[in-house]
């Protein structure tokens, strides 16, 4: 399955994103998870997971945020650098740096999301 994000369900969970509508992106996202298999599906699943982390933080459920980052991490540590069009690498450096600033007693409304950095948008 080839991923593209710059149409269709994958583009318009990626704008919610990137709007800070975290619920909405999982939920766009969620309509191509259903669809794919084998690594993408795995891949999908950790961007659901990163989006429904933030949606617990914006409900200031910190444990809820940590533990899907955690679960989003472990399945994105299996990726190369670039898969499914996205920057990998730079997704998982943000979370890595999410969950450090969250050990380290930092507030995570006052962070950054972790960025999707899609590699094939034209």
């Amino acid at each position: 399955m080839q991923l593209d994000w710059s149409k269709g369900k994958l583009a318009e969970g990626l704008r919610h994103y990137n709007a800070n509508e975290f619920f909405a992106a999982h939920e766009a996202w969620e309509c191509v998870w259903l669809e794919a298999t084998g690594r993408e599906k795995m891949f999908l699943q950790a961007l659901i997971q990163v989006a429904a982390a933030l949606h617990h933080q914006c409900r200031n459920n910190p444990k809820g945020t940590v533990l899907l980052f955690q679960a989003a991490l472990s399945r994105l540590d299996s990726c190369p650098a670039v898969f499914g069009g996205m920057s990998v690498a730079i997704l998982r450096d943000d979370i890595r740096n999410r969950l450090q600033a969250s050990e380290a007693g930092y507030s995570a409304p006052g962070l950054l999301p972790p960025r999707m950095c899609p590699v094939n948008i034209r």
